[in-house]
Formats: C-alpha cells, sequence, structure tokens
C-alpha cells in the first residue's frame, strides 16, 4: 500500500506539499493505466487503499470523482467498511480515479462545506487536475453545493444523492419539538431544554465515536462534531437562506421540475433517490427507515429520512428507484432489494454519463 500525505490547512510548509506532489508523481508513473482509490481527511491527507488495472474505461472520466458522505458518516470505517460500500471499487474496475473525503460525522453544512472544500483543492494540487467531480450522500450532497459555491472553478460537476434540496420533514419535526421544549421549559433564548441537551450530546458522542473509527483520523485530532449545527442546517428558515446564497437548478416549486438547463455557474448538476424502507427483510436498517418515515405525511414519498421532491437537482436521473436511504449508498453490507437496479450499476452509469458529457 502507497502512502503520502497531503497537507490541508494553509499553515502547513510549502514544501511539503510539493514532497507530496512529487511522490505521488512518482507513483502515477508507476500505474499509469490503473484505477486508483483513495481515502481522505483533513488531519492527515489522503492515502491509497487500492490499485489495479481496469476491466475497461467506461468511468474513466476527464475529472477525478470526490465522494462525500453523509450525516454520521464516514470515508473507510475500521479499515474495511467503506460508506460507498463497494462503490469506490466497482468505479475503478472501470478506470476511474477516486477520492472518499471526510468531514466532521455531525455539523453544520457551513462547517463541513468547509472541510470538503480544503480537501477538493489538496487533490486538484496533487493530481494536477484544475477540477474534480462531486458525488455527495444526503447531507454531503449540500456540502458539494457549499464547495461549489465558494470555489466553483474547482467543481466540474456535483452529483447528489438523496439529498434533501428543499429541506427534511423530519428535520422540522425535531426542530419544532425543540422549540417546544424550550418554551415549556422557559429556556432562555440561545439555549437548550435538557431533553434537547441529551439528544445533542449523543449525538456528538455517536460523532466522535465515528470520526476515531474513519480512516485518517488520530484520536487526538477527531474532528469537531455539533448537532445543534446539524440541526440548525436542518431548519425551515435555512435552507431558505441556503438556496438563495448557494443557488442550484431545483425546482421553483415544492415537487416541482427541475430547469431544463442542468448547469449553473459552470458545474453540472445531477441527482437520484429512492422511495420506500422495506427493500430487503435480511436488512435491520431497513426497520429503523421504516420507523423515522412516520415522521414524513403519508403523501410525501419519502426514502425513510429524505422525500423524493426534495431531492430533485439539475438532471434528475430517478427519483422513484425502490431504495431506501443507505441502500442509495449499497448498505447495509449491500442487502438491498433484489427488484431493482444494483446501486453499483447506478453509480457507475451516472459516472459514464458525466465521461460522455466531458466531466
Amino acid at each position: 500500500m502507497n502512502k503520502f500525505t497531503l497537507p490541508i490547512r494553509a499553515k502547513t510548509a510549502h514544501s511539503a506539499l510539493w514532497l507530496s506532489v512529487a511522490a505521488l508523481g512518482v507513483m502515477a508513473a508507476s500505474s499509469a493505466q490503473a484505477g486508483s482509490y483513495y481515502n481522505c481527511a483533513n488531519p492527515s491527507g489522503c492515502v491509497e487503499v487500492q490499485n489495479e488495472k481496469p476491466k475497461s474505461d467506461y468511468d474513466a472520466t476527464k475529472y477525478p470523482i470526490v465522494m462525500a458522505h453523509g450525516f454520521l458518516g464516514w470515508n473507510r470505517a475500521l479499515g474495511f467498511l467503506d460508506y460507498f460500500n463497494d462503490i469506490p471499487q466497482t468505479l475503478i474496475q472501470n478506470g476511474a480515479e477516486v477520492y472518499s473525503t471526510k468531514t466532521s460525522t455531525v455539523n453544520s453544512v457551513e462547517v463541513r462545506g468547509e472541510q470538503l472544500a480544503q480537501q477538493i483543492r489538496t487533490i486538484t494540487a496533487v493530481t494536477g487536475s484544475d477540477k474534480v467531480n462531486l458525488i455527495g450522500h444526503s447531507q454531503g450532497g449540500l456540502d458539494a453545493r457549499y464547495a461549489a459555491g465558494i470555489d466553483p472553478q474547482r467543481v466540474a460537476s456535483i452529483t447528489t444523492v438523496a439529498t434533501p434540496h428543499n429541506g427534511a420533514q423530519i428535520g422540522d419535526k425535531i426542530s419544532d419539538w425543540i422549540a417546544k421544549g424550550n418554551a415549556d421549559a422557559g429556556t432562555a433564548e440561545g439555549e437548550f431544554n435538557i431533553n434537547a441537551k441529551l439528544l445533542i450530546g449523543a449525538f456528538n458522542a455517536v460523532g466522535t465515536v465515528i470520526d476515531a473509527a474513519s480512516a485518517g483520523i488520530p484520536l487526538d485530532k477527531t474532528q469537531e462534531q455539533s448537532a445543534d449545527g446539524f440541526i440548525y442546517s436542518l431548519s425551515k428558515d435555512n435552507f431558505v437562506r441556503f438556496n438563495n446564497k448557494f443557488p442550484a437548478p431545483i425546482p421553483k416549486t415544492y415537487c416541482g421540475s427541475t430547469p431544463a438547463n442542468n448547469v449553473m455557474n459552470g458545474v453540472g448538476y445531477y441527482s437520484f433517490s429512492g422511495v420506500g424502507q422495506i427493500t430487503n427483510i435480511l436488512d435491520p436498517s431497513d426497520y429503523i427507515l421504516k420507523v423515522t418515515s412516520t415522521f414524513y405525511d403519508k403523501d410525501n414519498l419519502n426514502d425513510g429520512l429524505v422525500a423524493k421532491c426534495s431531492s430533485r437537482v439539475g438532471y434528475v436521473i430517478r427519483d422513484d428507484y425502490k431504495m431506501n436511504h443507505l441502500d442509495s449508498i449499497n448498505q447495509f453490507f449491500g442487502l438491498v432489494s433484489w427488484l431493482e437496479a444494483n446501486p453499483k450499476a447506478v453509480y457507475r452509469q451516472q459516472i459514464n454519463r458525466l465521461k460522455v458529457a466531458g466531466y
């Protein structure tokens, strides 16, 4: 396994960055025809975890593929479990160069978006590519929009997977529950009632554990966790503000159609998502998503966490796959519907779509 450190923070010496670039150049020369998969994280840079000769060039895009996880996400946990389960491997077998990033497991879109943007800058520096293709699942799609908003010249395309571009009803319910609890308890403005504090503390603790299990996150450099920041990101008011500040080709009305032109500020936008929760009776996570789906109105079809109407941006590949929120990243351990296209095939086809479009 080849390892190389990619400095992230601006204060890191320039000489270290150029040593990293040189190391990558040597490695690239030795595997010119190979598909490669890297794990990235702000504290430690990027590490190559897999390199093999592709079976085809079907997914050999002009720009590298950069994958961004969602809420409670990771890059590779415990050294073997990829967040995008077996998807990077599928892509590199077809000629893609793939980077899986790591942002704070629990935090606001703004914080995570800044972390993602830092990693994109490093990836473009060491690969020599002036742009990347972003693939963001759930909150990762919003992080990708943020990164493109502050650094559009580095982003060729964004593909969002089950991302709530127009809000999430489950987030509204949680925000309303906290607001009511604060009112009942007479909590001071800017503070939280005891139940909200327990929920926030639990999410922060889980986030820290997931961070510690993720590739490239030393125990003494775990990323900042902020469940209250995440909850704020899900609020109705914040979605209005976010969509005004970081515009994207989303429908003008809820559940409407996206604009005919899927390009905005030079960035191509694509999306796909699913509906349903119990897609494989052997998958225990399906039953959790069935419970979370009850936060949605019955006519607001969803994947357990995100509604199909909210997932639309740019060119909508499909928003009705028989996939729940975790199926769309081929989790839990690939236990997905046997009656629907396999998620790995959906990603493979989308990356080829990007290739054909010149991305």
